[in-house]
């Protein structure tokens, strides 16, 4: 067990519009994004099931196939290895779970995040 506050978490600017704080479980990655007004998470997709929850501003998921408006205190459940991309519109903040655990991310192997804005 662990006990610990986003206080305690290290937050790491990923690029200029996007900062996010990670704790990985066994099983599971919650993570939290705080994300500039118009930054755009690019097209990409994992084996992980995520779950999103929009906590601040709004933000436009994009599909092959449609777009979707997740507002504050919304919520969207994203299958594995569906393609999809995100932008904020207002400042934004998002909290996301990952099942199984964003190996990727505790790799950084993770440069889709960290190019320019």
């Amino acid at each position: 067990m662990e006990k610990t506050s986003w206080e305690k978490i290290e937050a790491e600017a990923l690029n200029p519009g996007l900062t996010r704080q990670m704790l990985h479980g066994e099983n599971l990655s919650f993570a939290r994004l705080q994300i500039k007004n118009g930054t755009v998470v690019p097209r990409h997709q994992h084996v992980n099931e995520q779950l999103s929850v929009v906590t601040e501003g709004k933000v436009r998921f994009r599909f092959d196939d449609r777009e979707i408006f997740v507002a504050k205190g919304e919520m969207i459940l994203i299958p594995p290895d569906v393609p999809h991309a995100a932008e904020a519109i207002g400042d934004s903040e998002t909290l996301d779970i990952f099942a199984p655990c964003r190996e990727d991310w505790k790799a950084k192997k993770d440069d889709y995040l960290r190019a320019k804005k």
